[in-house]
């Protein structure tokens, strides 16, 4: 479906949003998808595909199309290949959903295989000569380019991950998509998407930076050479965006640095204003059966390293009749439910499924304090003023957070909690205790300062009208 260009009378502006994910948790994403339906926007969300999703889904006005890619899509000469293997596991999918027990095996190339049925002609150069020739000398030569390419596309190298996961992604995009007025890009992963979908379909194009990604985790730890040269790609494709925003003033001037542009405008990573309710949830002692005088203390967001996890399990163990529970989803959720079955973990960690962001501050505000003790592994973490700090304001809870220059601003202007040295469980501990042990009309102010910071200053709804500016001068013709 396509609406009317913007410049025509009563025409209905059309947003892409780009999520780079799979958009079930993207509260970001989901925000600014809801503001824009609820301004008059037609709004698609592309994300990336997951099995347990479905692919096409309707939500709160606005549609979410999720996007398969192979990273074979990156390269010109493997494309063709890559769409054959896309198609082979669109008709997989398609039959086990219709009830086939037994999925469709693949061939090497993607295409079904059918037994009975006569191998397809080889083609191109190498295909033209004798088969006992390609056997004997093309066939280990290729199963070698082979090996080297896994071992050069393989899951955890830098370079897979950025930019050639997300040039795929952008070739399977072109695909997919309908013509929009404006393309919103979030995360680098978005980037090579932006410039080739506005080259197809026009429109204008947004790069919104949530992080400084090349200073992030493994990036950041690259030799300078190395992360310089995917920084020039990253740089490239930032500067033929026609905006760039990012989520708070540090990253604003870093990235006004390194990608050589005007100092981006901030748009918060904040949740709308929450009323809660009255009497507030309960809902974690609930899931997992504690006593009322079990104090809660919860990480919610990403179960990953470096954001202090190890640390604060234990912390957790300095503290009598405290829990520490994780809520969410990432690569090191099976390890730390199996680390919280054991000892000394055991009773005193648990692991809870992720929650949609709609439901997620009740969850938040179930909690007695929030501990988000990020590790000072990089420049992207030593700013960063994460989604769940603000999420905690907006449900008074009261925060335990590092000592960074990003949060630690935030958590000494709003009072709404203490700070600790993240790589030290025993600070952890402290803090944790200084929240916990205060007189109960003190931890009331804390939490007090906490909703009225998050009424006031970091919400969704001061953050959006920055957006929208950025929006109208989009669309207006205007730089932004």
């Amino acid at each position: 479906m396509s609406s009317p260009s913007p410049s025509a009378p009563g025409a209905v502006p059309r947003l892409a949003i780009l999520s780079y994910s799979s958009a079930e948790f993207d509260a970001r994403t989901q925000r600014i998808a809801r503001s824009a339906v609820e301004a008059g926007w037609d709004v698609t969300v592309y994300a990336r595909t997951d099995p347990a999703l479905p692919d096409v889904v309707e939500a709160d006005g606005y549609r979410i199309v999720r996007v398969a890619t192979d990273i074979r899509l990156a390269i010109p000469g493997l494309r063709e290949s890559g769409r054959r293997r896309l198609a082979a596991r669109r008709r997989t999918i398609e039959l086990q959903r219709a009830g086939t027990t037994s999925p469709v095996a693949a061939d090497r190339d993607g295409e079904p295989a059918t037994r009975g049925t006569r191998p397809r002609p080889a083609t191109g150069l190498v295909g033209r000569l004798p088969r006992s020739l390609r056997g004997t000398v093309f066939s280990p030569f290729f199963r070698g380019v082979k090996t080297r390419m896994h071992r050069l596309l393989g899951r955890r190298h830098a370079i897979a991950v950025f930019p050639l996961r997300p040039m795929a992604w952008a070739v399977a995009l072109e695909d997919a998509v309908e013509p929009a007025d404006l393309w919103h890009g979030m995360w680098a992963g978005s980037l090579p998407a932006l410039g080739r979908l506005r080259r197809k379909h026009g429109g204008r194009t947004i790069y919104d930076s949530r992080d400084i990604y090349l200073y992030s985790r493994e990036f950041d730890r690259m030799g300078r050479l190395r992360r310089g040269a995917l920084q020039a790609i990253e740089r490239r494709w930032a500067q033929a965006a026609d905006a760039v925003v990012t989520v708070n003033d540090a990253y604003a001037d870093i990235l006004a640095r390194t990608l050589r542009l005007p100092r981006p405008p901030v748009v918060m990573n904040c949740p709308a204003i929450w009323a809660p309710p009255d009497p507030l949830p309960d809902r974690i002692r609930a899931a997992l059966k504690l006593p009322a005088s079990t104090a809660v203390v919860l990480y919610q967001g990403n179960l990953i390293t470096e954001r202090g996890i190890e640390q604060s399990m234990d912390a957790i163990l300095e503290i009598p009749d405290a829990a520490l529970v994780l809520l969410g989803y990432g690569s090191l959720r099976e390890t730390l439910i199996a680390r919280a079955a054991a000892a000394p973990f055991k009773d005193r960690v648990f692991v809870l499924p992720p929650v949609r962001p709609s439901e997620l501050l009740e969850w938040t505000a179930s909690s007695d304090v929030m501990v988000m003790a990020i590790q000072p592994t990089s420049l992207n973490h030593r700013y960063t003023t994460p989604q769940k700090l603000f999420e905690a304001l907006a449900a008074g809870v009261p925060v335990v957070a590092s000592d960074l220059p990003g949060m630690a601003d935030i958590v000494r202007a709003t009072e709404a909690g203490v700070l600790c040295e993240p790589t030290a469980s025993p600070s952890i501990a402290a803090a944790i205790r200084q929240v916990l042990q205060q007189p109960p009309a003190d931890l009331a102010a804390m939490r007090h300062r906490a909703r009225r910071a998050a009424q006031d200053t970091y919400n969704w709804d001061r953050q959006v009208t920055t957006l929208f500016e950025v929006y109208r001068r989009l669309l207006g013709g205007r730089p932004a």
